[in-house]
């Protein structure tokens, strides 16, 4: 992980740091606090803090743990390790950045996040006929007409299949739903339902340097929307890189029942996923609006 201390304002080097794990610093001036200390916030962005960090992290590794941790020391004692260091303000933050727990320092953390990285040995859950035609109907309802989209997916087994499943349903290859949705459109929508095309399906490891590949080949074309699917860790990476990086737009963004949840917001920032809507596996829909996860599930029929 790291060592105790604190990075300037221009992420260099730190001076020797106390037990305490702060760096001293000059006297604020009076009437002023002054900010001494570099942190990195939920998307990786460094921002100067009035109070040090409680955990450490090495840039190039992307992992973090405790300010004490031994294997860190260790490197620090070595030398070389010193520019690499990072600071956060708590595990969440660390996480949402896209840092993983160390293994030597924060073991029970490290098994947790390892067994998420496996797919929780079984993936996201397999998508349902309810959701796949809820997303449709989401597609449809927007005041702007959409007729191409790009698909993003993690690379589990369950994320492939929904994206399958998707584009089938968006270009007409389940010919059972496409006769149900030119039905229901209308003449005035027939020929925007006739006109859909998919510019591209991409995927995303769980694990990555920066995700920048697959986040320019997804925005590339500037599709009317997309569709995502895929674990909640993956997923909020790819939509960091995502905002950082491109045109991409939350708003513009429709997910499977697999991304609905308070961890994938909790993952990616709230203010990275605003705007974004999905299908539930019922064939109930929710959304994502001021950080909070709002769901609307099927109104019941007696």
């Amino acid at each position: 992980m790291t060592e105790p201390g604190g990075a300037g304002r221009d992420g260099a080097a730190a001076p020797p740091a106390h037990a305490d794990g702060a760096r001293r610093a000059r006297p604020a001036r009076a009437g002023a606090e002054r900010e001494r200390y570099t942190l990195l916030d939920g998307n990786g962005r460094p921002y100067p803090s009035a109070v040090p960090g409680t955990l450490g992290g090495h840039r190039d590794g992307r992992l973090y743990g405790r300010l004490d941790c031994p294997s860190a020391l260790r490197a620090l004692a070595r030398g070389g390790y010193r520019a690499q260091r990072v600071f956060f303000a708590d595990a969440a933050t660390a996480r949402a950045a896209g840092y993983r727990p160390c293994a030597v320092c924060l073991p029970e953390r490290y098994a947790r996040w390892k067994a998420r990285e496996k797919g929780g040995a079984t993936g996201p859950a397999p998508h349902t006929a309810a959701e796949v035609a809820a997303l449709m109907d989401l597609l449809a309802a927007g005041r702007r007409p959409v007729r191409s989209l790009s698909i993003g997916h993690g690379r589990d087994a369950a994320s492939r299949a929904a994206a399958r499943a998707v584009a089938a349903a968006w270009c007409g290859d389940d010919r059972a739903e496409r006769a149900r949705h030119l039905r229901e459109a209308g003449p005035h929508r027939a020929a925007d339902v006739a006109a859909r095309t998919v510019l591209d399906v991409v995927d995303w490891p769980e694990e990555a340097a920066s995700w920048l590949r697959q986040a320019r080949r997804l925005a590339a074309g500037a599709p009317d929307a997309w569709v995502v699917c895929g674990a909640p860790a993956g997923w909020a990476r790819m939509a960091r890189r995502l905002r950082q990086s491109t045109s991409w737009s939350a708003g513009r963004t429709f997910a499977l029942a697999s991304l609905g949840t308070p961890e994938t917001v909790a993952l990616a920032g709230a203010e990275t996923l605003e705007g974004l809507r999905g299908a539930s596996a019922d064939g109930g829909h929710w959304e994502v609006r001021r950080g909070w996860i709002t769901f609307h599930p099927l109104p019941s029929h007696p």
